[in-house]
């Protein structure tokens, strides 16, 4: 079973709530329960499988991305100290690495991808319970679903070399950055305010590290639909999911919140990464707060 994620549901459904209002909404308590099954801990594959045209920049600010996540090399705050919020969950710590990157750039399965598509592209790298098979689509590639009712996925699904779990998340550059590269565009509704300026900037590739983290998180604290999560198993809130639009302390829906600006290119950030990367990372419910954590 699929788990959907889409960054700015929250965000499109309140964002014409006044401030104080929402303010009241975060005061509510949020509570995600364990449901006592497996979790993704200790050394754990990342493998990419890049679906379309991705130019070396673009593929290199993903793999940096994740490379950063149990990096100590990058100044506070920092992309590693988002992730080790995950280790708060059952089980310890989380830490993934960068394995197989297979390139898919000659459209193989044509430009419009279904559900089974996006498996059978999983399947390019082995399915196993210490690895994410990760597929990214390019800019020109649409999905079922993509953009009416989700910005990536993840799932599990069982190969002859045995279960495994999969995200998939797509490049909205050309079909709906207002949905799911914000705040680096602006919404589709609500206040017009001037979007942030994307710390790689790359506005599709930026929102798609927010979606990724998003996802690689609830993954591992929700692999195969009995870990952590709140609501029906089919349309959970996980640990991302459940704080969505939040990326620094006074957010509210439509304003993601105050975070740190670079005073060379102006590019709004919330975290450092390896090689001098910057970030936008969103909030994560902190299992021993029960709250939405920012880093700034």
């Amino acid at each position: 079973m699929a788990s959907n994620y889409n960054l700015a549901t929250l965000v499109l459904l309140l964002s014409f709530l006044a401030p104080s209002f929402a303010a009241l909404v975060q005061e509510q308590p949020l509570v995600l329960k364990y449901h006592n099954g497996i979790l993704l801990k200790g050394n754990i594959t990342v493998n990419l499988i890049w679906y379309g045209q991705f130019t070396p920049i673009q593929r290199s600010i993903i793999v940096d991305f994740i490379n950063s996540l149990n990096s100590e090399r990058a100044p506070l705050p920092s992309t590693s100290s988002w992730w080790k919020t995950t280790e708060k969950y059952r089980g310890g710590s989380s830490s993934l690495s960068v394995g197989h990157q297979v390139l898919h750039e000659e459209y193989t399965l044509g430009k419009v991808l279904k559900s089974y598509h996006l498996i059978a592209l999983a399947s390019k790298a082995l399915f196993a319970v210490n690895s994410i098979n990760v597929v990214l689509t390019a800019k020109d590639v649409a999905v079922d679903g993509f953009c009416m009712s989700k910005c990536g996925t993840h799932g599990s699904s069982k190969s002859g070399s045995g279960r495994g779990t999969y995200i998939w998340v797509g490049n909205s550059d050309l079909q709906c950055p207002g949905q799911c590269a914000w705040p680096f565009h602006q919404p589709i509704y609500g206040p017009q305010t001037p979007p942030l300026i994307a710390p790689n900037g790359d506005v599709g590739v930026d929102g798609m590290v927010i979606n990724l983290a998003t996802l690689l998180a609830n993954t591992v604290t929700n692999p195969f639909n009995s870990g952590y999560f709140q609501g029906p198993p089919t349309a959970p809130l996980e640990a991302v999911s459940a704080c969505t639009g939040k990326f620094g302390s006074g957010s509210y829906p439509g304003y993601p919140g105050r975070v740190l600006v670079d005073k060379v290119t102006g590019a709004s950030f919330n975290a450092h990464g390896v090689n001098g990367r910057k970030y936008m990372l969103p909030a994560m419910w902190d299992p021993q707060s029960s709250a939405c954590k920012t880093l700034v």
